[in-house]
């Protein structure tokens, strides 16, 4: 018998695992390489600041309208087109690594139709994933699907910081050959039929991801308690702080630091995807969010980088939970005629989380210490699982994924005019 995962077995989930491995590598590479293009030019580091808006800017722009698309075109497509475009952006990046031109214009330019690439592919990459694997290997597709983004964490990072031994023009070419490979791979999955309205598109209809969410108790509160946590606890942006100032490790330990919450989620993805959730998932997204929380305020006050690498790992390892049970409960609860734009939003809120937090880290840092902000932001965590737990209480009681049944998914996939009509009005 095969040791492989179940979903694994399946052709075109196959050919989505590794596309979605392939293409979260390039991305890493390609930050990376930025990131060195840019400091090289500028040695200033707002303008490293202004990267991590200009990945944010896209998706408050193109993500809602990317997301009504993969509910009316071949998300395959979709994700293809997305893939490709990030691979133009690496064409132009190549050239300028080879250039000898200091401008940096540029160089944000293209950085920005990375963004734009990615708000377009992501959509459609997540709002696939049901239609590829019997709905009871769904879990366990989502898990694997999280391993293989939380592995390109881990590996793209180090690998792009090898290639920049070998030059900036080595970085962007490895990316490029990353997307086209990406791309390629989503083109050979096989065609799946959408259950389309049939209406035309409209600012209602762009809408509608926002309105099931907000008529969804359940996923409401898991999005927005996943927002607020990664938000509050976040630390990624003072990481280089803890690394010079407070651990005193230098580069090679700020690597350590910032692949330790990968290496904890990817162990944790491994698990799930073998040994899936079934009970209390509700209450397992709390107590996750909790623990990420704890662990980040213990982070905050250690002075051990081994058990600041520890803290970090279980501080990953907690998140993915949360990540696992939120992914499980959209795909669960979503019609298919719907997943592409719930898939958008949910990527808006993570984009939120990620990019905004990482803002809000720096400001509460500058104002009272990379220390305190830290301990307080996990202390924030903590606080707000619990005041989730108050708010959302069909989240904190629910115990399966599937406690609404797939029989009253099929109805809604089959009759999503009725489902829109039935939602709150805008």
């Amino acid at each position: 018998m095969s040791a492989l995962p179940r979903p694994l077995a399946e052709r075109d989930f196959a050919l989505f695992f590794v596309a979605r491995l392939v293409s979260g590598v390039a991305l890493q590479i390609a930050h990376v390489g930025l990131g060195w293009l840019v400091w090289e030019r500028t040695a200033d580091p707002f303008a490293l600041g202004l990267l991590g808006l200009l990945a944010f800017v896209p998706s408050l722009f193109l993500v809602l309208p990317a997301g009504h698309l993969a509910d009316r075109v071949d998300r395959r497509l979709l994700a293809a087109a997305g893939w490709s475009l990030a691979a133009i952006a690496m064409v132009g990046l190549f050239a300028l690594a080879l250039s000898s031109t200091l401008r940096v214009w540029p160089v944000f330019a293209l950085a920005f139709l990375l963004g734009c690439a990615r708000s377009l592919a992501m959509p459609s990459q997540a709002a696939i994933v049901p239609s590829l694997v019997p709905p009871a290997q769904l879990r366990e597709a989502i898990a694997l699907s999280s391993m293989a983004f939380q592995t390109s964490l881990v590996a793209g990072p180090a690998l792009g910081g090898l290639l920049w031994l070998l030059g900036g023009a080595a970085v962007f070419a490895a990316a490029l050959c990353g997307f086209l490979i990406a791309s390629c791979l989503m083109l050979a999955i096989a065609p799946r039929p959408l259950a389309r309205s049939g209406e035309p598109a409209s600012l209602q209809r762009l809408l509608l991801g926002f309105r099931f969410i907000r008529a969804n108790r359940v996923i409401l509160g898991a999005i927005s308690l996943d927002m607020v946590a990664v938000m509050l606890g976040g630390a990624t942006a003072l990481l280089p702080i803890f690394a010079k100032d407070v651990l005193d490790v230098g580069p090679l330990g700020l690597g350590a630091l910032r692949a330790a919450p990968a290496v904890g989620a990817l162990a944790t993805a491994a698990f799930l995807a073998r040994f899936p959730l079934e009970r209390r998932v509700g209450r397992r997204m709390l107590t996750a969010v909790a623990v990420f929380g704890l662990a980040m305020a213990g982070f905050g006050l250690s002075r051990s980088f081994p058990l600041s690498l520890l803290l970090l790992a279980l501080a990953g390892a907690a998140d993915m939970v949360s990540v696992v049970v939120r992914q499980t409960l959209i795909q669960l609860e979503t019609p298919d005629a719907l997943r592409g734009r719930v898939a958008a939003v949910n990527s808006l809120f993570i984009g939120a989380s990620n990019e905004l937090g990482e803002f809000e880290s720096g400001v509460v840092a500058g104002l009272i210490g990379a220390v305190p902000a830290t301990v307080l932001g996990g202390l924030g965590t903590i606080a707000a699982a619990l005041v989730w737990a108050r708010l959302f209480p069909e989240l904190a009681h629910r115990d399966r994924f599937d406690a609404k049944s797939s029989a009253a998914r099929s109805t809604h996939c089959e009759n999503e005019k009725g489902r829109a009509d039935a939602l709150p009005s805008s």
